[in-house]
């Protein structure tokens, strides 16, 4: 029993430490945050909510310059100021900005927030276990080498749930009668709208997937939307 305590309180820690985190967003969202109100986007998100048969969907704007979407651990969906702005200009077109707002319905819809609470609280008391039997093995260097075990793992959760949120998006648009043009094209825009910035990690160490992947998933999403369609055709000629 004395030997799962260090794991148990690596557990408790890891739940703790994301509730404040979680709790810490939210009134920073609340403090800086109020509905985005758009006519032409307001279509858009529209016909996103009756895809999903819901009355409507709710879109805040958070008052930050840095161009990102965000899904809040209450299911609420943010877009930055920043990212707003580029619509304004018209370096964003609306439906690119609807596909960022359908990918982050995605995180809520499919749980994510939920899901990164449990891998965080797993990978704190995993990187305890690791930590402790590399370093019987090779001291000094064991937490090391199990801190970066546990951040390749939690880069690869995150890639998955990204590819998952996108695919979820694909639909959502689909369905919608949006389409995923705006979809890819912002995939193709981004790294230059948020400044070109060079990779400070190799890919298996990024939290989101290579761009090019994730324009090639959605395309292979269509393209086997596409066949069962022609399919289904075939079938009930």
């Amino acid at each position: 029993m004395l030997r799962l305590t260090p794991i148990f309180l690596a557990l408790l820690y890891g739940l703790a430490m994301y509730r404040f985190s979680a709790w810490r967003t939210a009134r920073e969202l609340d403090a800086r945050s109020t509905e985005l109100v758009d006519p032409i986007l307001g279509v858009l998100t529209q016909q996103m909510a009756q895809a999903l048969d819901l009355e409507r969907i709710k879109v805040y704007i958070y008052e930050v310059a840095p161009i990102n979407g965000l899904a809040a651990p209450d299911g609420r969906i943010f877009i930055t100021r920043g990212f707003f702005n580029e619509y304004r200009k018209g370096k964003v077109k609306a439906d690119e900005l609807a596909s960022v707002i359908a990918h982050e319905l995605g995180h809520v819809a499919l749980g994510h927030s939920r899901r990164r609470m449990i891998d965080f609280s797993g990978q704190n008391a995993a990187r305890v276990v690791l930590a402790t039997l590399l370093g019987r093995i090779i001291p000094f260097a064991g937490v090391w080498i199990a801190n970066g075990l546990m951040r390749l793992l939690s880069a690869g959760l995150s890639r998955r749930d990204e590819y998952e949120a996108d695919s979820y998006a694909a639909a959502l648009l689909t369905r919608a009668g949006i389409g995923t043009e705006g979809q890819k094209s912002l995939l193709a825009k981004l790294e230059a709208l948020s400044g070109g910035r060079a990779k400070s990690a190799p890919a298996w160490l990024m939290s989101h997937p290579e761009t090019s992947e994730r324009i090639a998933a959605i395309k292979a999403l269509e393209l086997r939307w596409s066949q069962a369609r022609l399919e289904g055709d075939s079938e009930g000629s």
